[in-house]
């Protein structure tokens, strides 16, 4: 963890004798220091490196185990469905077939991007690799966007070319199988992602239960074909694009605000909430969280009385980076700034910044 703060206590009060001292805000901060101290005591954890390093890593083993047993299961239906499809010929479950194997298949990048999230921050990479995350949840994105178009694809051809579907009973069957694998697989990877917050991995769901539909739709056009309608098949496969496209959409909002650090809003409301009752903080300033990975960081401004010492204003930026730690799930680390209210007629501090930030 770093702190970028005492960089703005005042050199000539040294001695934290001031009157206002740590009295600000001492009546409530009173009761929020008793609040927090029971709340250490109902729910124990370490601040240490060691111990974040621990959660990290556990996170990611979940994802992993996420992958492998959603890969089994995903495996499983697809060579059920790969032995149907040779027999009966049907195009839709060709298309849930294919759907299937990839699914499986989107599960070693997102593996990769877990193993490399483990990783030790380097001189080159000094946010670690967590971001590895946000570039499978693009393949995978990528992959459900080729998916509704093969679907199409071999649809329309066979629209073109019209072919007698064999074997409703056992299609319909396989398509009841695909729906069931498709959909547990789904929430499970979609549970675990939002556990332990991963978007790749909620999106990597999302893409299970396009599969799922599809399947659904294989059942309807096996329906379809035993009550004499030639086209069913086809159509079916064609209308499987729809429901694609509707994931589609959703997975890659969910990628998109990764990628461009957007997180809930609630968080930021309760990381404000909970800086504004450390003792000695007067004020927040700035506020900004984003996801490493599955982890968030934060940045945090807070104003401190500026004729505390450097200790002192050192211990309100520790007591707030530790009340961060307590408010934001998932939260890794947190940048305290200290600022200082200017005293009546001194020239704001920040001056010399002033150039830099110009518009």
């Amino acid at each position: 963890m770093s702190h970028d703060h005492g960089h703005h206590t005042h050199p000539d009060h040294q001695d934290g004798h001031h009157p206002g001292g740590l009295a600000h805000g001492q009546e409530g901060g009173q009761f929020a220091r008793l609040r927090h101290r029971a709340g250490h005591l109902l729910v124990p954890h370490s601040h240490e490196s060691a111990d974040k390093l621990d959660a990290a890593l556990e996170s990611s083993a979940r994802g992993m185990r996420a992958l492998w047993v959603s890969l089994a299961v995903l495996g499983v239906t697809a060579v059920a469905q790969a032995v149907v499809v040779v027999i009966s010929g049907s195009v839709a479950l060709l298309g849930d077939t294919v759907h299937n194997a990839a699914d499986a298949l989107t599960a070693v990048p997102l593996g990769i991007a877990f193993l490399l999230g483990r990783r030790a921050a380097t001189r080159r990479f000094t946010y670690g690799y967590g971001r590895a995350e946000d570039l499978a949840g693009i393949v995978i994105v990528a992959t459900i966007a080729a998916s509704a178009v093969f679907a199409a694809w071999t649809a329309i051809d066979r629209l073109v070319d019209p072919r007698e579907m064999q074997h409703l009973w056992v299609v319909a069957a396989a398509a009841v199988t695909g729906f069931i694998g498709n959909e547990w697989v789904a929430r499970y990877r979609i549970r675990v992602g939002r556990q332990i917050g991963s978007a790749a991995l909620v999106a990597d769901g999302l893409h299970a239960r396009t599969d799922g539909y599809t399947s659904l739709a294989v059942l309807l056009s096996a329906g379809g074909a035993a009550l004499g309608w030639r086209l069913a098949d086809p159509v079916v496969g064609l209308l499987i694009t729809a429901p694609i496209l509707l994931v589609l959409r959703d997975a890659a909002r969910e990628i998109f605000r990764r990628v461009m650090d957007a997180v809930d809003p609630a968080l930021v409301d309760a990381a404000e909430t909970a800086l504004r009752e450390v003792p000695g903080v007067r004020e927040v300033g700035g506020l900004r969280l984003r996801w490493i990975g599955h982890r968030l960081r934060a940045e945090a401004d807070i104003v401190i009385d500026g004729h505390l010492n450097v200790r002192a204003g050192h211990h309100i930026a520790v007591e707030a980076e530790h009340a961060l730690l307590h408010a934001v799930p998932k939260l890794a680390a947190a940048v305290i700034h200290t600022d200082v209210e200017p005293d009546t007629g001194e020239r704001d501090p920040h001056h010399l910044l002033a150039h830099h930030t110009a518009a």
